[in-house]
C-alpha cells in the first residue's frame, strides 16, 4: 500500500495563539506548515502530511491529536489522495 497525502486547515481560537498552535503543529512533523491569511488579522496553518494508506484510522489520530493542541478552534480537511 502508498502513501495518503492530507492537507487539513487548521483554525486557531484567535490571533494571539497563532503561534502556540504552530509550535504544536510543528510537533507533529509535517511535511509543510504554511500560514493563510484569512482577513482582519486572522490567519488559518495549512497542514500537509503523509499518512499510511492503511485504513486504520491513522486519519483520525491525526485529527484527534491536532485538535488536542491548545489553542485549536476548528480543522477542515481539505484534500486527502494517494501520493504517486
Amino acid at each position: 500500500m502508498g502513501d495518503v497525502i492530507l492537507v487539513i486547515k487548521v483554525l486557531p481560537n484567535g490571533p494571539e495563539k497563532l503561534e502556540a498552535v504552530k509550535e504544536g503543529l510543528k510537533k507533529l512533523e509535517p511535511k509543510r506548515l504554511e500560514e493563510e491569511p484569512i482577513g482582519f488579522g486572522i490567519s488559518a496553518l495549512i497542514f500537509t502530511t503523509l499518512i499510511p494508506d492503511s485504513g486504520g484510522g491513522k486519519q483520525d489520530e491525526l485529527e484527534e491529536k491536532i485538535r488536542s493542541i491548545d489553542g485549536v478552534g476548528d480543522l477542515e480537511v481539505l484534500r486527502a489522495s494517494r501520493s504517486l
